[in-house]
């Protein structure tokens, strides 16, 4: 017979019982105590896996969560936002700094609250990165509804805004009572710290089930450590993948983000030195080798070195390294050219490993590496192809050189924006982007030579992700000097978290290119035959432009400003402000038309069939002969 032991309710009006081995507790101290006792291992010292929670209170979290995360606020951190979108974007990039090793949650108010996180789960989906999204949700009881904020779907009583984060969410659960909160946190742990189904989870939170009690047994409260989970490879794949590398006469590999997550740039580069295989890297996959290593290509695809490019058109082979194969590493398809051509894909996830045809391989990528490259023995590419590789190399160093080039130009262009940001500042820096035309011309030119020292968000080329998640990247590496490149349109989307950059000591240096629109899609609907449209400002339909002071701007938010006339200017201001300990924001004028010629390749953008203008019809004709040059399937 089960012994009972009284305990109080928590307004101490009268007396409940419990079992033994159980606590009683609300539905979100019993959450947020959870979170506390999940940890991981990170150079051998055991440190708790979610970094902290990024929390805006609101009705629907603020009486439930807001009560339970100021219980643990002395073990696991709350952090104050600006903008829901802009709090998760930067916990999708402490994720993603961390190597995916650690994350963090963060939590919201119903409705708008709850909304605005949508895009920064999406992100999170796309790019394989772990978050823990805990909305507040409507009553589970429904007593009081519709309550504020509350949708009412005409046709299904169960729906409510949270259900926008179905498609975007690797797992969701709603918590309408208050056990339910037992296999959720488990199962979302298990979805978090998976290297395959790695992913952002979301679980939404009736504010009236928050505030409910219950007996939960004491070891759901028990500390566990995740350690990542390495998945060896099937030795029938590891022996078709071997088979068709020991039989390609040019072969190359891709390296994606799948190889920083696994840590295995030093399996990556062993690998290609001894099998003599150049290496190029995807956006996520940018600083998996150093830039100086004689058998990095540099970017490839649309935004891809020359370098890179030439060989990807004659590979017969593609060893794809946890990469998604997306249309801007394989120029939309367009960009292998050997006929003969196979693709292995060594990828933790089988979605992507089979892709196009592709050999699967579905194994961790440094345990995959160190196995394939056993099987090989003394397999070589062969000193002809290596050669022509350095060669290469050689060729699109000095072009990229030029590029970046110092210029007394009145608008300097991105890429010598750029050059000056890497004169100005080398030691330990994370370089922070996201979207607009800087990716492009930072992928084929920043130099990166350290794991993790490249931060890109480009699988969602999410605008306004720049300065969040420059703030996540700067809590999860607070020693790194950590550079935010973000256009105007960006930073106009969403520069609200400087202030909390300010807030919690989380200097970063944001260098603002202001070309006075969206250059980006400028250019692109130029190439694409279309007219000067909507995109920079002059363009617009206005009755009066707007003067923008950027530095004035930032400066109200209370970081140190400069407003740079020229790139002698910029390179100034970057030295003079290296030892700042706020945020610093430094402002300059740069031209939108000018771009990169060197490198790069197409992308499929499609152009109309039918239009008056001339212009279009040409492009739709150049369009349709790049079409041809794609691998359909």
């Amino acid at each position: 017979m089960n012994q009972q032991a009284p305990i109080a309710s928590d307004d101490g009006a009268h007396k409940a019982t419990r079992s033994p081995g159980t606590v009683r507790l609300t539905m979100a101290q019993a959450l947020a105590r959870f979170l506390t006792r999940q940890m991981t291992v990170i150079d051998g010292e055991t440190v708790p896996i979610f970094g902290g929670v990024f929390a805006i209170f609101g009705h629907g979290n603020v009486a439930g969560m807001g009560e339970a995360l100021h219980g643990i606020k002395d073990v696991l951190p709350t952090y104050r936002a600006q903008n829901e979108q802009g709090m998760a974007n930067a916990a999708v990039a402490f994720a993603k700094a961390s190597f995916r090793r650690r994350f963090m949650a963060c939590t919201t108010s119903i409705g708008p609250g709850a909304l605005n996180m949508v895009t920064s789960a999406a992100l999170a989906h796309v790019n394989r990165l772990p978050v823990l999204l805990l909305p507040g949700d409507v009553f589970a009881n429904r007593r009081p509804d519709p309550v504020l904020q509350q949708i009412e779907d005409f046709g299904d009583g169960s729906m409510t805004v949270n259900d926008c984060f179905r498609p975007v969410s690797r797992y969701f659960d709603r918590i309408t009572r208050p056990e339910q909160i037992i296999p959720a946190l488990r199962r979302a742990m298990q979805v978090l710290t998976d290297p395959s189904e790695c992913g952002p989870v979301t679980l939404a939170l009736c504010q009236d089930v928050q505030a409910e009690a219950y007996d939960y047994p004491e070891s759901f409260f028990a500390e566990k450590v995740w350690l990542p989970r390495r998945l060896r490879p099937d030795t029938q794949e590891r022996l078709a993948a071997s088979t068709a590398i020991a039989a390609a006469k040019k072969p190359i590999i891709i390296a994606g983000g799948g190889v920083l997550y696994s840590e295995a740039s030093a399996a990556l580069a062993t690998f290609a030195e001894k099998h003599g295989i150049p290496v190029m890297e995807t956006q996520a996959g940018k600083s998996s080798l150093p830039d100086s290593h004689p058998m990095n290509m540099g970017s490839v695809g649309v935004t891809g070195t020359s370098a890179a490019n030439v060989l990807a058109e004659e590979a017969d082979l593609v060893l794809a390294v946890g990469t998604r194969l997306q249309d801007f590493t394989t120029g939309s398809w367009a960009l292998f050219k050997n006929d003969g051509l196979r693709i292995v894909g060594l990828n933790v996830q089988s979605f992507d490993a089979a892709k196009h045809e592709s050999l699967p391989l579905v194994c961790d990528a440094a345990i995959g590496l160190s196995e394939l490259s056993a099987e090989l023995g003394a397999y070589h590419a062969g000193s002809g192809w290596g050669d022509k590789a350095g060669s290469l190399k050689t060729e699109w160093q000095a072009a990229a050189d030029t590029s970046l080039a110092a210029t007394n130009a009145t608008l300097p262009s991105d890429a010598q924006v750029i050059g000056a940001v890497m004169r100005a500042r080398k030691g330990d820096t994370t370089l922070v982007c996201a979207a607009g035309g800087l990716p492009g011309e930072l992928h084929k030119l920043w130099r990166a030579e350290k794991p993790g020292s490249y931060h890109m968000e480009y699988g969602f080329s999410t605008m306004g992700y720049e300065i969040a998640g420059g703030l996540g990247v700067k809590l999860a590496k607070p020693e790194s000097d950590v550079i935010v490149m973000v256009g105007d349109g960006s930073y106009m989307m969403l520069n609200a978290e400087i202030a909390s950059s300010i807030m919690l000591g989380a200097k970063l240096t944001v260098v603002l290119l202001d070309n006075a629109g969206y250059g980006c899609i400028n250019r692109l609907q130029m190439a694409t035959g279309g007219a000067n449209f909507n995109n920079l400002l002059q363009d617009t339909h206005h009755v009066a432009l707007p003067a923008i002071d950027f530095a004035g701007h930032a400066a109200a938010m209370g970081a140190v400003t400069r407003k740079a006339a020229s790139l002698a200017e910029l390179e100034a201001a970057l030295a003079e402000t290296a030892g700042e300990t706020r945020t610093t924001v430094i402002v300059i004028d740069t031209d939108p038309l000018i771009t990169t010629d060197a490198g790069g390749h197409w992308w499929d953008v499609a152009v109309p069939e039918v239009s008056e203008r001339d212009a279009v019809g040409q492009a739709r004709r150049a369009y349709e002969r790049a079409l041809a040059a794609q691998r359909v399937g």
